[in-house]
């Protein structure tokens, strides 16, 4: 009895912390980000397709100092609707975090997306797990010049759309609105989403393009992603106005390392159903919860084998 007693203990001592270590470590909360029009984080991560082939994307990456593979963890916690007061100007895009900094490079390359002034569009906001909360979009004002870094100054008080509690369908939030009417070149769609179940809140950045409105008017247009040669819009269609400021300082003006043209640029996918993986800490628990259950295993084995012995 005494050597059933000492090998059960040993079970204990040994499988409990593994076992509490994979509980403690289990799934992460929500993870998302915008797909369409396609976000940075996005366009520069493993699935971003050509578009991390970019010049943009590939300085992002040098910035940073690794990759984006964590696409979907883009968030902050106790922000509580105090955006404007913790995320600092000109970190709008990265939250304020370290290892997405390369995401605030102010430059008028980054993959983007041609909208429709005025037209109704769809924003596709992929996730990794369904949680509730409210969805804020905004637009850039007119004026707005990506060679600089994005401030809350750059962006209108109010957001032009907002949606509570979508459904998650097919691995994506889809968020309906109306785009002003009276915006032109260049722009960032910028998106807040606020987590009601969470305390955690997401921010990302999307570049889109608005052609000038013909002369005949013109209809809505599906978003679409940009090629490379259509990622600034021509001086025919459209044209980003004179800023009325000095020249950004040349730390914030890209630095040509692109020798040559980037490969042609694929579409960034629309209807994206990511699977946790390593990468993303959806499944981080389940090594652990294994590890933890062969020790316990392990253990009553030899508290069975001394009990026969006895």
């Amino acid at each position: 009895m005494t050597a059933l007693r000492t090998a059960t203990a040993a079970a204990v001592a040994v499988g409990l912390p593994l076992l509490l270590t994979a509980l403690a470590a289990g799934p992460a909360q929500a993870h998302g980000a915008p797909t369409d029009p396609v976000s940075r984080v996005v366009a520069c991560s493993p699935i971003g397709g050509g578009n991390t082939r970019t010049a943009a994307c590939a300085a992002a990456i040098a910035a940073n100092g690794a990759p984006f593979t964590a696409w979907d963890n883009l968030r902050v916690a106790g922000v509580n609707g105090r955006d404007r007061e913790v995320i600092p100007d000109g970190q709008l895009c990265s939250g304020g975090l370290p290892e997405y900094k390369g995401l605030d490079l102010a430059r008028a390359d980054w993959p983007s997306t041609t909208l429709t002034p005025g037209a109704s569009f769809t924003l596709t906001y992929s996730s990794t797990i369904a949680h509730t909360g409210t969805f804020k979009l905004y637009l850039t004002k007119q004026g707005y010049d990506p060679r600089w870094p994005l401030k809350w100054s750059d962006l209108p008080t109010q957001p032009f759309a907002t949606a509570t509690d979508p459904a998650l369908v097919n691995g994506a939030y889809r968020i309906r609105a109306t785009l002003p009417s009276d915006r032109t070149g260049r722009q960032m769609l910028y998106t807040i989403w606020q987590n009601s179940s969470t305390s955690d809140t997401y921010y990302s950045c999307s570049d889109v393009v608005f052609p000038a409105k013909s002369a005949g008017g013109g209809g809505a247009a599906t978003p679409t992603a940009l090629s490379p040669a259509q990622q600034t819009p021509s001086p025919a269609a459209s044209k980003t106005p004179e800023p009325q400021k000095s020249a950004p300082p040349a730390e914030q003006t890209p630095t040509p390392t692109q020798a040559s043209p980037s490969p042609p640029q694929e579409n960034a996918p629309d209807d994206l159903t990511p699977v946790a993986d390593s990468n993303t800490g959806g499944n981080t628990g389940l090594p652990l919860v294994a590890g933890g259950a062969a020790a316990l295993l392990l253990a009553a084995g030899v508290a069975f084998t001394a009990w026969r012995r006895r």
